[in-house]
């Protein structure tokens, strides 16, 4: 161990004197302890919250959709569907008819976004089990003498089923009004100008406040009769994959399998603003918490100021051992740098159990009607190494400061 070293290390952990010098030292060491135990916590939390956010919308946003290039709508037909639904990585593939619609009830109406779904599409998202009122039903059949009858329910957001007045056991069907392709409302009737249809309302799912407030979900053989539609035609196709780690290479075969004339868009693709915006909150975040770290590592100006002016004596002595003024300035340096590692570790070390109690026993709860009962979190390792260069290049910077204009 170098002298340098062995004298910091003695005046930081030593326990045979006791003054202002030393409680002004711990001091530092536990405000950089709490500020860096404060940036894991928060940064895991907002994580965490993230996560959740975007899971909330991975069940509106497949893990890939395909669409036209240009154009609304194609034909499965058109395109070699037995080929994607046979890819590598692909689990399963579920057809969208997507189209905005005017929902009337009496003097109720709301302007939602209709989305008709195939069968499997309720379990490949996972839609079905976000049902909170109601149940998942979205077409039933029933004989009528001779003939088979099909009568077609609506899922809807919960704030849409709020705003229309209705719930699950409403037995009066809400009437559904697309207008007609290629026509114009202004001067036509109403049986001129829309397509309308009716069903009845099923359920609401319960996801997310912008989801809630916009989508209602039917069947796709009704959505295409109210469009007009040919049996095969869709507004897109979401891909569901069998392993989330082949993302890059699945999105690969299907751009070569479909051309130009298709686009295939991942998550990141379907909403590019809010996962631009989410990380530059992030990173924002991270940096406002940085100032407070820093600010902490103020304090080490002021332990080391103080030391140096109380270890006069003690410098005399190094100048008589034969110490000059640079090993004399090493050794206050080396002192500073041992208070904002002990510090950074403990704060990591704190911030990691914080999280781990959090993931595990949900110690903060949030309020009744959350979506979960405690808030998230989701540690990363790219934050602990961050966090931790962070604190140790500011405290570096500031120790290397106040040693440098020290009077040694």
């Amino acid at each position: 161990m170098k002298l340098s070293t062995f004298i910091a290390r003695r005046y930081l952990f030593s326990r045979k004197e006791k003054t202002i010098i030393n409680v002004i030292s711990w001091i530092s060491l536990v405000g950089i302890t709490v500020s860096t135990l404060a940036l894991i916590v928060v940064m895991s939390v907002y994580n965490g919250i993230g996560l959740l956010t975007q899971s909330l919308f991975n069940v509106f946003d497949p893990e890939l959709l395909i669409e036209p290039a240009e154009g609304k709508t194609f034909h499965t037909s058109a395109i070699d569907y037995d080929a994607l639904c046979s890819t590598d990585g692909v689990e399963q593939v579920s057809q969208i008819v997507e189209e905005n619609a005017w929902l009337t009830l009496r003097q109720a109406e709301a302007i939602v976004q209709l989305r008709g779904v195939d069968g499997s599409y309720g379990a490949a998202s996972g839609l079905d089990t976000m049902i909170a009122e109601g149940e998942y039903l979205l077409r039933e059949s029933f004989l009528d003498g001779e003939d088979t009858v099909y009568q077609d329910f609506l899922l809807m957001g919960w704030n849409i089923m709020i705003r229309m007045g209705i719930n699950s056991m409403t037995n009066t069907p809400l009437a559904i009004h697309i207008p007609k392709r290629g026509t114009s409302s202004i001067g036509f009737s109403m049986d001129e100008a829309f397509n309308n249809g009716y069903a009845f309302p099923a359920g609401a799912f319960r996801i997310q406040e912008e989801i809630d407030n916009l989508y209602v979900v039917a069947d796709i053989r009704f959505v295409r009769h109210l469009m007009s539609y040919a049996p095969d035609e869709v507004t897109a196709l979401a891909v569901t994959l069998s392993d989330s780690k082949q993302l890059g290479s699945v999105k690969r075969q299907l751009r070569s399998l479909l051309g130009d004339n298709y686009t295939v868009k991942d998550r990141f693709d379907q909403k590019p603003l809010y996962y631009k915006i989410f990380r530059s909150e992030r990173l924002g975040v991270f940096l406002i918490l940085s100032l407070i770290v820093l600010i902490s590592t103020l304090n080490l100006i002021a332990s080391l100021s103080l030391l140096i002016i109380n270890k006069r004596k003690d410098i005399a002595t190094m100048r008589a051992l034969g110490m000059d003024g640079v090993q004399i300035r090493r050794v206050f340096f080396t002192e500073g740098i041992l208070i904002a590692l002990v510090g950074v570790v403990a704060g990591l070390l704190l911030g990691l159990i914080t999280c781990l109690l959090q993931q595990h026993f949900g110690i903060v709860k949030l309020g009744a009607n959350a979506v979960v009962d405690a808030f998230p979190v989701a540690m990363r390792l790219v934050d602990f190494v961050a966090t931790f260069l962070v604190v140790t290049l500011l405290s570096t910077l500031v120790v290397a400061f106040t040693v440098r204009r020290a009077k040694i």
